[in-house]
């Protein structure tokens, strides 16, 4: 009998200890709901649950992102829509000025109307904003995606003599160049020929404004375009390499008279181009890691952007004469044609996004579904290992006082 190692009473404090410390662990599992609650409950779980974490996230602000772009996206799509009906009002003082049963006066009170309502178009695409971003002004344009491309050239004319005979029905360009009007007022000459060297012409930009030219043999060039008479009654048109890639053939060419037009539309041509400093597209993140975005150009829609200005000085389009009113017209329409396009590209991106909301809320769900599984506690498998802890660390303290009573005998041999 020895009192100076009691191995039984060791043994029992021992187990008695690594119970309590299970004890504890398993309580703090059931109070965090947690069964990772350190590095040390498994390293390997830790590091995989926290990357979850960071793309769980990450997908959620995404989502929020969506729905912010959607929100941008419906107040420029809402101002577009007022820019649409102000242009239906523009073009329908324009069919009412076009008509000659209008007095000048009646045609001034009309001017009047509609350079209010072009003013109220720049102030729409001037002040449209969404936090503090301008959205209509062309600052958010990005690159221009459109690729070189081919245009109709469309051919009109006032005498009922004379016809357009469209051989070629694509002109094409090599570098980007804006719609071009071009009107040929000629003047009576000796020979009533078309194209005669000297023959005095005026050619009028889509805007109105105009430059006095002498047709010569060479042609005329206006712009990137250039314009040339033959003498077999056929105007060509070529891109500015002078290669022709489109021929207009004027019948009856000899029997038209002094006032008498040529109109000849030329299509709008881009080529793609970057976009210049600090007029980049939006960028839209909707993806819990880096280049996940979609990106968003909002196109210019300012008067002078949609052709309804005159680009140098900012003027509304003269309705003034009947042909300023017929030619604004046309440039009313391909105005309407151009705001159509920019919301059905913004609608189009809203559809995109609401699609990226739903996915994105989905995978969200699905990744909380595996990292659950990593990181949440079994309650009750939990409680189960807590019960028995629980016995154990209460039959451990009962064995211990036990074995510490297993000594006293030696004090009956001391006395």
């Amino acid at each position: 009998m020895i009192i100076q190692h009691n191995m039984t009473a060791m043994n029992a404090n021992r187990n008695l200890g690594t119970t309590t410390k299970k004890l504890a662990k398993s309580t703090e599992k059931l109070s965090s709901g947690y069964k990772i609650n350190r590095a040390g409950d498994n390293a390997a779980g830790l590091a995989i649950s926290e990357k979850m974490r960071g793309q769980i996230r990450g997908l959620d602000q995404a989502s929020t992102n969506a729905e912010d772009g959607i929100s941008l996206i419906q107040t420029a799509e809402g101002a577009l829509t007022e820019t649409h009906s102000i242009i239906h009002r523009m073009r329908e003082l324009a069919v009412q000025a076009s008509s000659d049963t209008n007095t000048e006066d009646d045609r001034s009170q009309i001017q009047n109307e509609i350079d209010q309502l072009t003013q109220e178009v720049d102030r729409i695409a001037n002040t449209t904003e969404f936090n503090t971003k301008k959205l209509l002004n062309g600052d958010r344009k990005g690159a221009v995606d459109q690729k070189e491309g081919t245009n109709k050239i469309e051919g009109t004319f006032s005498n009922s003599l004379v016809k357009v005979d469209t051989t070629s029905s694509e002109l094409k360009f090599s570098k980007e160049s804006d719609v071009i009007r071009i009107e040929l007022n000629r003047d009576a000459d000796s020979e009533g020929k078309v194209g005669a060297a000297g023959s005095g012409y005026t050619v009028k930009s889509l805007h109105g404004a105009s430059a006095n030219v002498t047709i010569t043999s060479e042609g005329i060039k206006v712009g990137k375009a250039q314009l040339a008479l033959v003498s077999d009654n056929k105007i060509y048109v070529s891109a500015a390499n002078g290669e022709t890639d489109a021929i207009v053939a004027i019948s009856n060419a000899t029997n038209m008279k002094a006032g008498d037009v040529i109109t000849i539309t030329l299509g709008e041509c881009r080529s793609t181009e970057s976009a210049p400093t600090g007029k980049d597209a939006l960028r839209l993140q909707i993806g819990a890691n880096a280049g996940q975005e979609v990106k968003l150009g909002i196109n210019a829609m300012t008067t002078q952007a949609l052709d309804i200005a005159d680009k140098t000085t900012g003027k509304a389009l003269d309705v003034s004469s009947q042909m300023g009113a017929s030619m604004a017209i046309e440039a009313y329409d391909m105005a309407i044609q151009k705001v159509s396009t920019e919301r059905a590209k913004l609608g189009a991106t809203q559809n995109r996004l609401e699609h990226t909301i739903a996915n994105l809320d989905t995978s969200s769900e699905n990744l909380q579904a595996a990292e659950s599984s990593l990181r949440d506690t079994d309650m009750a498998e939990e409680m189960t290992k807590f019960s028995k802890e629980n016995i154990l660390m209460q039959a451990g303290q009962s064995m211990l006082a036990q074995a510490n009573q297993s000594t006293q005998g030696v004090m009956s041999l001391l006395q």
